[in-house]
């Protein structure tokens, strides 16, 4: 049989045509026609007068968000503690220190009480407020962001949404990335599209996409000789990547079906089985794009536990992974300040991704929860 991967990408057949016109017209470097066209397709999506700049990565876009609202040393940033590592090292490219806050429940994503615990105690410690608020749609759920936004608000602390993983997931009908000061994009190859590699950056007017574009080529100032009055990056896309970017466009609609049908099938096969529970949406407010479906497997009611069907899906030629490990208990950020309740790290300790890509088929579905089924005791 086939191994089973994660989630592999899957190109539309149209890709060619725009990487084709780029080396045909010889434009192979950053920025040029795709690019320009790929960000006016994103801006579509996105709609309320959104603007995007296309970047190298989506950890990229986090750090120009850092850079557009001047985080520096000596300032704190609050993140999410279950995410990504990407989601928090932009704060220390800018030797800013991040303040972790866990999840609730419900979504696994950012607890707002936590997050207006963490404004007051960081005020309380360092007599200012966090520079930055950092809340992660972890595997393409949304957060209770209007609950974010609030406390976010009445602080007045601008929000960085890292919806790198949330691509076409939606909050009440907004999509999201859209709601707070900046919204982050990524396009790797295991997104819901992909450009080979890339993200984007959503800002909320001409000059803040103006600034981004200016910082991510270099920072060079409009005159005919180099010269540099800021630090600047080379944090651009290539039009070859954004022509594969366009191609991908076509078929997203089919790509989100296809991962939101799949966490159905999940759903339907696991609904009889104690102690083996989908993350689904929590409630209608919820659109996830299930980019990674994901059970959690109590070792108490199930009969089995993550490792124990990890090693059994690996044998069977299935990928599978564990979920992110916080970043309050990651080595690097060791001394970090952190408010925590014990939510991710009893998440990571019973939660496992599930394959979930376009090329997984329903009886790939079936096979993985087989095997999940054939580890209980």
């Amino acid at each position: 049989m086939a191994k089973v991967l994660l989630c592999l990408a899957h190109m539309s057949g149209n890709e060619m045509q725009y990487i084709q016109e780029a080396f045909d017209t010889n434009w192979v470097v950053p920025l040029g026609p795709n690019v320009n066209a790929f960000e006016k397709d994103l801006e579509a999506m996105c709609g309320e007068g959104k603007r995007v700049v296309a970047l190298s990565s989506g950890t990229a876009a986090i750090h120009l968000a850092m850079v557009n609202l001047g985080v520096t040393r000596g300032d704190e940033v609050i993140c999410q503690s279950m995410t990504f590592s990407a989601s928090a090292n932009p704060i220390v490219y800018q030797g800013a220190t991040p303040v972790f806050v866990d999840s609730e429940e419900r979504s696994w994503n950012m607890d707002a009480n936590l997050l207006e615990d963490a404004i007051k105690q960081r005020i309380a410690v360092t007599g200012r407020k966090p520079k930055a608020i950092v809340p992660v749609y972890l595997y393409g759920m949304p957060a209770y962001i209007d609950d974010i936004m609030e406390v976010a608000n009445r602080y007045e602390i601008p929000v960085i949404e890292d919806s790198a993983e949330g691509f076409g997931s939606r909050w009440k009908g907004r999509v999201v990335g859209t709601i707070g000061r900046f919204g982050i994009m990524s396009f790797n190859g295991n997104k819901m599209i992909t450009t080979s590699g890339g993200g984007a950056l959503i800002c909320p007017d001409d000059e803040t996409a103006r600034r981004t574009l200016f910082f991510a080529t270099q920072s060079r100032e409009p005159v005919p000789y180099y010269l540099h009055k800021e630090i600047g990056y080379n944090y651009r896309m290539s039009n070859i990547c954004a022509g594969i970017g366009r191609g991908q466009m076509t078929i997203l609609d089919e790509h989100l079906a296809h991962h939101r049908h799949l966490c159905d099938v999940y759903v339907s096969l696991l609904k009889d089985v104690e102690g083996i529970t989908v993350h689904v949406n929590p409630d209608e407010r919820f659109d996830s794009n299930c980019w990674l479906n994901t059970v959690l497997i109590d070792p108490v009611t199930s009969g089995t536990d993550c490792e124990r069907v990890m090693e059994a899906l690996a044998a069977a030629d299935i990928e599978s992974r564990p979920l992110w490990k916080p970043m309050h208990t990651q080595p690097v950020f060791a001394g970090a300040p952190a408010l925590v309740n014990g939510v991710s790290e009893r998440l990571f300790s019973m939660g496992l991704c599930l394959p979930s890509g376009p090329w997984v088929s329903d009886d790939d579905a079936a096979r993985v929860v087989d095997v999940m089924l054939s580890t209980r005791r």
